[in-house]
């Protein structure tokens, strides 16, 4: 575990002020990466109930005493280092306050249904014309134009609806075969991703342009779009591919192994590798066979090459063939579970796992950034928020509300 200097740098994007209006997933997930990076993160929640994800549980986190605080652990995942306020858009005084809010920010993440802020006076078109420099993201399943436009989009429908699950799972024919979606809702994830490179770009044109712009994610749009060579092996082949397992369309071999107590993953990548692992593996025998010499012939005959080394590979451990193989310059590697992961060497020395303080449960662990800066390191000094912990803070320190507008506006149950 690590626990970073409060002494170090505040973080690549200080002075960036951000009001995210989303919920779940994708959104958040924009929030969270932005406030990692330094940027001030107001998220706004529904009084009383809050982000749909508080309440996606078990498992909660457990306060001093082990008792349950309420807490999911999803929303602790995706809402790191933010501000949470409470507040109505519904009603007209919310409404103002969010307008206020977005007037004194530089980004706006909104994850609702096409049209709905447009009601309440929060679009685009609304917010930039009291703010001009505002950067506003809309992430929706489907975009803002285009014949879906006004359907839900959820992330296991559009791996589905995008490609992914064609290609993802064992072969039809298989056993086990058909469809599967991934063990996480990378649709929403790398939307979140591509918004905040999205976002980032545009505070760089901001500072010749001295203007803001409106950026329309959608998930399906990314789903398609991070297929990366399945797209171009279709488009350019005209064949659609076919899900392999954990086979490579394009390579060979370059899938799992059984070994004598479990799998491994083998990862040739070259013609000089494959003679590598054969030399290795005892059976040299075998890279001169003209069914394996380069890799157009492996993955045209690659069945046969699969038959060829899988009694080699069930002779040994799957820790004997990592030890036999690293050394030779082979790329391989273990399955491992989350605790396997946790408890590897690599993933501990490269700081992975982090602890933040948290007000209910003193501390608790999380997942770190993956970005590494040499001068402007990540912080993680602030823990995913309590529902609306920072809200009169907010509303008297940014906003110069009173203390008794907002008791007002809680009797009224703005906030």
């Amino acid at each position: 575990m690590t626990t970073p200097d409060k002494e170090k740098s505040q973080g690549a994007l200080k002075g960036i002020r951000v009001l995210d209006m989303s919920r779940v997933l994708a959104g958040p997930w924009v929030g969270q990466l932005l406030a990692d990076l330094g940027a001030e993160v107001i998220k706004v929640e529904r009084p009383g109930t809050g982000d749909d994800t508080r309440g996606w549980g078990p498992p909660f986190l457990k306060d001093r005493e082990g008792k349950d605080t309420g807490e999911s652990a999803y929303f602790l995942s995706t809402n790191r280092g933010k501000r949470s306020m409470t507040l109505d858009i519904s009603k007209p005084e919310g409404q103002g306050i969010a307008r206020e809010l977005a007037e004194v920010c530089d980004v706006v993440l909104e994850n609702y249904k096409v049209g709905d802020l447009k009601r309440y006076g929060l679009s685009y078109e609304d917010l930039q014309a009291r703010n001009p420099r505002l950067i506003y993201c809309s992430i929706t399943g489907f975009g803002q134009t285009g014949p879906y436009r006004d359907r839900a989009g959820y992330d296991f429908m559009i791996q589905g609806m995008g490609g992914l699950m064609s290609v993802t799972g064992e072969a039809d024919a298989a056993p086990g075969g058909g469809p599967q979606k991934v063990g996480v809702a990378i649709a929403d994830l790398m939307t979140g991703m591509y918004s905040s490179v999205a976002i980032l770009a545009a505070l760089h044109e901001r500072q010749s342009s001295g203007l803001g712009q409106h950026i329309d994610m959608a998930l399906l749009d990314t789903q398609v779009a991070w297929l990366a060579n399945q797209n171009t092996n279709y488009l350019i082949g005209g064949e659609p591919p076919k899900r392999m397992g954990n086979a490579h369309p394009n390579i060979a071999p370059y899938q799992t192994f059984r070994t004598a107590d479990g799998d491994l993953i083998l990862a040739v990548g070259n013609d000089n590798q494959f003679i590598k692992f054969c030399v290795a593996a005892g059976i040299p025998e075998v890279a001169g066979d003209p069914r394996f010499i380069g890799n157009i012939a492996r993955v045209a005959n690659r069945d046969a090459c699969t038959a060829a080394l899988a009694p080699a590979m069930r002779s040994k451990t799957t820790a004997e063939w990592i030890a036999l193989l690293e050394p030779a310059g082979v790329p391989c590697g273990p399955i491992n579970r989350l605790d396997q992961v946790y408890a590897d060497p690599q993933v501990q020395h490269r700081g992975m796992k982090i602890e933040v303080p948290h007000p209910l449960a003193g501390a608790i662990p999380l997942v770190a950034n993956p970005i590494k800066y040499s001068r402007t390191p990540i912080r993680y000094d602030a823990p995913p928020p309590l529902l609306g912990q920072h809200t009169d803070e907010i509303l008297t320190g940014l906003l110069g509300r009173s203390a008794a507008d907002v008791d007002a506006l809680r009797a009224r149950r703005i906030i």
